[in-house]
């Protein structure tokens, strides 16, 4: 497997080596023994998954203490545009995004440490995405920042106009009313 950094300090892109054959294809898609031996020292407890319609946008959020959540995020089938904002308060990249689209064809995974919000946009229909996480879920430690936020200007990759949002995540505050617990 392939580590590359971000120009975000903690966010690592994941590329797996794949074995193709007359078959299909095969790779691990985690294996503890090689994260720890690429520094990725990380517990993981849970995993989730998601099927999405073709511009869904699910996101901004993340969980704070006693239940902050690492993420290591990958695309099964589909197609998505991944996002993880810095809301780590001391961070010199406070405010500051990046974006990677994710696909079956290209089987990325994005590592995402406590301290970012996440969220990620479908571009296909029948999009299957799935998460480890290092900590469970906790409604009480929810927090986030709408999707569509100016400030952020983060481009989707999808018209605002076409996008499926939950009524919750519309209901999420922008980023300048937001309070980073991190």
């Amino acid at each position: 497997m392939k580590v590359t950094e971000t120009s975000i300090k903690g966010l690592l892109i994941i590329e797996p080596r794949i074995f193709n054959d007359g078959r299909g294809y095969f790779f691990e898609s985690y294996s503890k023994t090689k994260f720890f031996d690429a520094g990725i020292a990380i517990e993981f407890v849970q995993d989730n998954q998601s099927f999405s319609h073709k511009g869904a946008v699910r996101g901004l959020h993340a969980q704070f203490a006693p239940f902050a959540q690492t993420k290591l995020v990958r695309v099964i089938q589909g197609r998505v545009l991944d996002v993880a904002v810095d809301v780590r308060k001391n961070s010199p990249t406070y405010g500051k995004y990046e974006a990677i689209e994710l696909s079956s064809d290209n089987q990325l995974q994005f590592f995402i440490p406590a301290g970012f919000l996440h969220g990620f946009a479908t571009l296909e229909d029948n999009t299957i995405f799935t998460y480890k996480v290092n900590n469970y879920y906790s409604k009480e430690c929810e927090t986030g920042v709408r999707w569509n936020d100016p400030s952020l200007a983060i481009d989707w990759g999808i018209a605002e106009k076409d996008a499926i949002v939950s009524p919750k995540d519309e209901l999420l505050p922008l980023f300048g009313e937001y309070y980073s617990p991190f």
